[in-house]
């Protein structure tokens, strides 16, 4: 049955107490973010469209049918939002930059109106004495880049950009973080169909993959050479990828989708190359199998970090099982010879995901198993949980609430479980774990799923843009005072 926890309002309190106890000198607290999801101010500031902008104007794309023009309103609260990471006693906030509000096109010189906002939120945050980690793409890719992460020509773009930040920020940012989960664009939007672009290429859209591990080689060396004073690393996700059965279908399946959805990311960034593909499906990594070493070279540089985001675990099964994907329905995913198989024993968040917290410790095994002293100091750069959070008024004093213990529940269990694995005497005891952001610190725009989906510490709503801090808030800040 799952390790899950399910506690008392005071077990929770305690729990947090233990747990900033356990945390080790240096170790980072923090929340994390996505330009695409909270900005909104779509069409302001000279801001540019995203293949997320078209994709959001498609009908049926969007469970609710909504778009990600007003998202959280960031934009225009920002210094509202960063009092309330203060508040919270957060030591770091990882956001991301929007590409289109930078560069419209895709190219040329950053554009003065996206330059000031990023400056503004900077020196809020730097006057509430709160670090940063900057993602450079969080998948809000240009519209103007046709074709997108499957022609080269962006990845070359993409370091130009990188470049350009490095010049501008490079003083003012504590990490760079190159990528976001370039698994989740390849598989979900360019395999898929379930996220933007939507295309359904299957197998044909891993020149995607190359581009992004491309884009990110380059954004290391820009960086580089613009002289940052901060640590450069990528984000990719894991997810721990068992058979449902121990038959060999379901074992070899199980294997392809690992090496697909893990290996492919990390292998090249921390080791160089691309794995070895399971026998008998060579031919559909073919697009992989002919990388240029010069690349591969470009992709394997030192990293000062890596970042791990992990949200589930995954099982495997042969056969066709219909459209389900954790992030939407997929004709696409249908007409695969094998399927996600369910996981019947475990609690489950609002989106349907397995509540598994030992997964991570799985996940941060394998890490260090699979990549040994090639890997960096990690940093959890993504953990967290929808549920159908309902915003309330006190019956005594009329103040607005959010009980949403199942979510520190979650927060909990996570985070104990990465602390149990690094220090456990097992394989992830190798690993230099060095923080923790949740997703995310505000409730926003959840890409295929719209507003259906809730994963913030501060709930928004989306009628008037209220912030509530939840329970969860008030959770992680006991857990910040508590170290």
């Amino acid at each position: 049955m799952s390790g899950a926890l399910r506690m008392t309002p005071e077990e929770r309190r305690e729990f947090a107490r233990d747990l900033g106890g356990r945390l080790p000198d240096g170790f980072v607290l923090g929340t994390a973010t996505s330009a695409f999801q909270i900005e909104g101010a779509t069409h302001e500031g000279g801001r540019g469209q995203s293949v997320w902008d078209a994709f959001t104007s498609q009908p049926g794309r969007i469970v609710d049918g909504s778009t990600a023009d007003r998202a959280s309103d960031f934009y225009h609260r920002v210094e509202e939002d960063v009092q309330l990471l203060h508040d919270l006693g957060a030591d770091s906030y990882r956001f991301s930059f929007a590409w289109p509000r930078l560069q419209p096109e895709g190219r040329g010189p950053l554009r003065r109106e996206g330059v000031d906002f990023y400056e503004r939120m900077l020196d809020r945050l730097d006057e509430a004495g709160i670090d940063t980690m900057a993602t450079i793409f969080h998948w809000d890719t240009p519209n103007e880049l046709a074709g997108g992460w499957m022609r080269r020509d962006t990845a070359l773009r993409f370091g130009d950009l990188a470049f350009a930040l490095g010049e501008r920020f490079g003083e003012r940012i504590g990490r760079w973080a190159t990528v976001n989960e370039p698994a989740t664009v390849t598989l979900n939007g360019y395999g898929l169909g379930v996220h933007a672009p939507g295309a359904t290429r299957l197998f044909n859209a891993l020149p995607a993959a190359h581009h992004q591990l491309l884009g990110h080689g380059l954004a290391v060396q820009a960086l580089r050479a613009a002289d940052v004073r901060g640590g450069i690393g990528i984000v990719n996700v894991h997810s721990p990828v068992v058979p449902a059965t121990d038959s060999d279908a379901d074992v070899a399946f199980a294997e392809l989708f690992d090496v697909l959805h893990n290996r492919v990311f990390a292998d090249p960034v921390l080791l160089g190359r691309y794995p070895e593909f399971p026998e008998g499906f060579e031919p559909l990594f073919s697009a992989l199998g002919e990388a240029d070493p010069a690349d591969l070279a470009l992709i394997g540089q030192k990293l000062d970090f890596y970042g791990l985001n992990y949200y589930l675990p995954t099982r495997i099964a042969a056969g066709s099982g219909g459209p389900a994907t954790p992030d939407g329905s997929s004709t696409a995913m249908g007409s695969l010879p094998f399927h996600l198989a369910p996981w019947p024993e475990y609690r489950s968040t609002g989106f349907g995901w397995p509540i598994a917290p030992e997964y991570l410790g799985v996940a941060l095994d394998e890490l260090a198993e699979r990549y040994g002293e090639a890997l960096p100091p990690v940093f959890i750069t993504e953990n967290g949980a929808s549920f159908p959070d309902a915003r309330e008024l006190d019956e005594h004093d009329g103040t607005p609430h959010v009980r949403d213990g199942a979510r520190i529940d979650y927060l909990a269990g996570h985070l104990e479980a990465a602390l149990s694995a690094v220090t456990g005497g097992g394989s992830a005891s190798a690993i230099d774990l060095r923080g923790y952001y949740v997703w995310s610190l505000i409730d926003n725009f959840e890409w295929a799923a719209g507003y259906t989906q809730r994963f913030g510490l501060v709930h928004v709503d989306i009628e008037d843009f209220t912030r509530t801090p939840k329970d969860s808030y008030q959770w992680f800040r006991l857990l910040a005072e508590s170290r």
